[in-house]
């Protein structure tokens, strides 16, 4: 059975920091991209960054760059999202998503709550 967790999020003042974690289990972790997205009420889910299978590839939305880093450890089935310079605008429920392959539409975790407030 397939699962992943999301850890890590909370409430933080502006310019700070977080470390969003996402544990994988049930599948082949170390093939696939692995995501983070965010969504906050009322909008769509957003890309936010990937990382390819072999940790090499990082992708960054221009909102993040610069900032966010995403890193993995596939001996630990773990994705990892490093937040620095937190903004307001940041706040939102954080997704972590194993990236679909041919017909697999891939996996969702729960979701994090991130809120960046003074």
């Amino acid at each position: 059975q397939v699962h992943i967790v999301e850890s890590g999020g909370g409430l933080v003042q502006p310019g700070g920091s977080l470390t969003l974690s996402c544990a994988a289990s049930g599948f082949s972790f170390h093939y696939y991209v692995m995501a983070w997205y965010r969504q906050v009420p009322g909008k769509e889910r957003e890309l936010v960054a990937s990382v390819t299978s072999d940790g090499l590839g990082k992708r960054y939305a221009e909102s993040v760059e610069g900032r966010f880093t995403i890193s993995r450890d596939n001996a630990r089935k773990t994705v990892y999202l490093q937040m620095d310079s937190l903004k307001v605008e940041d706040t939102a429920a954080y997704y972590c998503k194993a990236e679909g392959i041919g017909l697999n539409a891939g996996y969702w975790g729960q979701g994090t709550q991130v809120s960046v407030s003074a």
